[in-house]
């Protein structure tokens, strides 16, 4: 089932996938509604779809032992869930690097993600799957979630893990990152007088409740340094946000 659908995604993009060609009317009308991006990358990047699947954490009984500081229990062999014995001190101040070598301090394969953002109203610290300097955009199923209580203490986690990850198909030439703030901008996602920057990562584009993934490269365009948008580097399509997450959920 899992082949037949990566099978089914990749013709159906084919068929559908005709180049996105910027004018320079574009670029000049973006001059003029003031939205400003600056240091994206200029040369041409080619890059394949990344096929991926769940980890099932019953075969890692021995390095579970090792954690300290905390029980884990494994649910339904894909998720991981860990309470700290001892309630550890959570710093809104921390930089980034200090929350990511604590999760390689104390998590599973903790050295395997990134920091993505620190939601003070549900409570929780979220990091991201990343392989080559590249994030798991929205992926629910590489990611870390802690869990702080009402006196920022990290009291428990929950862990998901990507494993046997493998290029899939040729390398393709990736859209530019300028094409993607284009396309934002004409789907009515980018206003005027915004400030933009972009990175590359990766999205779920096989959008079923499988064990295995199918990942695109994707532009993360980010408005004003708090809005996320996404856009499929390989054929220019904005992806809405959160779909993977409500489907595989």
């Amino acid at each position: 089932l899992d082949i037949f659908l990566l099978y089914q995604y990749i013709e159906k993009k084919a068929s559908f996938n005709t180049p996105f060609v910027s004018r320079t009317s574009d670029v000049e009308l973006l001059k003029l509604e003031g939205i400003t991006y600056d240091n994206l990358p200029k040369h041409k990047i080619s890059e394949n779809y990344l096929i991926a699947k769940s980890k099932d954490f019953t075969t890692e009984a021995d390095k579970l032992k090792e954690l300290k500081n905390q029980k884990t229990t494994i649910i339904n062999k894909n998720k991981l869930t860990g309470t700290f014995e001892k309630k550890v001190k959570f710093n809104s101040k921390s930089t980034t690097m200090e929350l990511e070598t604590f999760l390689k301090e104390n998590i599973l394969y903790g050295e395997d993600y990134r920091f993505w953002s620190y939601d003070k109203k549900a409570k929780t610290v979220v990091f991201y799957q990343y392989v080559e300097n590249k994030m798991f955009y929205n992926n629910s199923k590489g990611k870390v979630t802690i869990f702080l209580d009402d006196k920022n203490n990290m009291i428990s986690y929950e862990q998901t893990y990507l494993v046997g990850i493998e290029k899939y198909q040729k390398e393709r030439e990736l859209q530019q990152a300028e094409l993607a703030i284009i396309s934002l901008y004409y789907n009515g996602d980018i206003a005027p007088k915004s400030d933009i920057k972009a990175e590359l990562g990766y999205y779920n584009s096989l959008q079923a409740a499988t064990v295995s993934q199918l990942l695109v490269p994707t532009w993360r365009i980010i408005v004003n340094g708090e809005i996320d948008l996404f856009v499929n580097a390989f054929d220019g399509e904005v992806i809405e946000l959160n779909t993977e997450e409500k489907i595989l959920e």
